[in-house]
């Protein structure tokens, strides 16, 4: 079983270039199903759940060609199957962009219930009921999401909870449905964008997107494109938070500073130096951090996505800080293995208080989650000693080359497989 072998101790220094956005690219690959001629998508993240969503693709008909990493080549025109039972979907939450796009394209989709981290409810109740409101019907029977329409017709939906997923998936649908559909409380998330601009490219006719308030006025077909994904903000920001916990100085290249805002805005209130330019940010921790209070919101608001990474960083920062999860209730399940490490964390519901101490100390910790392995490796790379990280299956889901982007920002972290490559791990770097 593979895991990362981490010396911690040393500053990351240097220049990180970011990839393409992993929560763009799944709902982008989903919808170049939806036309029959050729699309090609650049800036393709090479990570686990993108090959997991391509294979299954593949898996029903969609023709595809890889130029280098990250450049796919889709056609969609001899789709033979619209059930998409792929078991290796199971382990990814985006499975569910599938049922939108064939949905909307075939007016038929049966697509095996999602998985993904376990962080929490993630009930899918907005996708049906957007669904229902386009004229689909909607069961749930044998581990699969059954979805079929006579036609799809465009509706006003209101979105009870803000929805990041449903209001892609409804997008996808309503793409084609015959009329208008207005979608209220829509997500506003970069990704939410990034997806009507690509579906936009092939013919659509989506506007609002980024606001509440989604229209789209459906088309009967849609065209080829070739259109390149957004940079990843959460991958952005990971790096950010570990030039501020590891008191060192990155530059993180290939960004959209807008994206970044929230996540700037609280490096900057706990003591870090944050420069922008036009597509890159600089993050400088020179000085001793403090503390801060945090409340994970949807977009525009801090990312939850990001809570575990800051969570890693406020705990070795003076005072007492205040972590609020108001998205996901399950998403503290890392604080265990940081108290391993010498943290102080109390967990209160959904609220951590986090009391800052000057150290971590190198220990055996495990990933619970995408996200927390990687605010984990940051610990580790912060920790005085060693570390192992296991379970890192769930940082590559998410994170292209993060060891390697690691290595290149001065960190001692290597891929290892047995006890014997840590001893030698050890040997190297003692």
């Amino acid at each position: 079983m593979e895991q990362y072998a981490v010396k911690g101790g040393n500053p990351l220094v240097g220049e990180v270039e970011i990839g393409g956005a992993k929560n763009a690219a799944l709902p982008i690959l989903a919808a170049s199903v939806m036309t029959d001629e050729t699309v090609y998508i650049e800036n393709m993240p090479d990570v686990r759940d993108t090959n997991v969503l391509l294979s299954a693709m593949e898996g029903i008909g969609v023709l595809m060609r890889q130029e280098g990493r990250h450049k796919v080549i889709l056609n969609a025109a001899n789709i033979n199957n619209t059930e998409v039972v792929d078991e290796r979907l199971k382990k990814i939450r985006a499975s569910y962009y599938l049922i939108g796009a064939l949905l909307g394209k075939y007016k038929h989709a049966e697509v095996v219930l999602p998985g993904g981290c376990d962080i929490g409810s993630r009930a899918i109740d907005q996708h049906i009921k957007g669904f229902e409101a386009l004229g689909a019907r909607v069961v749930i029977e044998h581990g699969l999401i059954k979805t079929s329409a006579e036609r799809l017709v465009g509706s006003h939906i209101y979105m009870d909870v803000v929805s990041v997923g449903a209001t892609i998936n409804v997008m996808m649908a309503a793409t084609m449905a015959e009329g208008k559909t207005v979608i209220e409380n829509a997500a506003k998330e970069p990704h939410v964008v990034d997806l009507a601009n690509f579906l936009n490219s092939m013919g659509a006719n989506i506007k609002g997107a980024g606001t509440d308030v989604i229209r789209i006025k459906g088309v009967t077909r849609l065209h080829g494109t070739e259109y390149a994904i957004i940079p990843d903000q959460i991958e952005a920001g990971t790096f950010m938070f570990a030039a501020a916990v590891t008191k060192g100085d990155v530059t993180v290249k290939n960004v959209i500073t807008k994206h970044l805002e929230s996540i700037t805005a609280k490096l900057l209130e706990i003591g870090c130096e944050v420069k922008e330019a036009d597509d890159c940010v600089r993050v400088v921790a020179s000085k001793p951090l403090h503390h801060t209070q945090v409340k994970t919101l949807p977009y525009p608001g801090f990312p939850t996505d990001m809570q575990p990474q800051i969570a890693v960083t406020l705990a070795l920062s003076q005072g007492t800080s205040i972590v609020t999860e108001s998205i996901f209730e399950n998403r503290f399940k890392y604080v265990d293995e940081l108290t391993r490490m010498g943290a102080n964390i109390k967990v209160e519901g959904n609220i951590a208080i986090i009391n800052g101490v000057p150290k971590y100390t190198g220990a055996s910790i495990s990933a619970p989650d995408l996200r927390a392995g990687a605010a984990l490796v940051l610990a580790a790379l912060a920790a005085e000693g060693y570390s192992t990280v296991d379970d890192i299956r769930y940082i590559e889901r998410g994170y292209e080359d993060f060891h390697l982007k690691l290595q290149s920002l001065g960190a001692q972290i290597e891929l290892i497989e047995t006890e014997r490559d840590f001893q030698k791990f050890k040997l190297k770097t003692g």
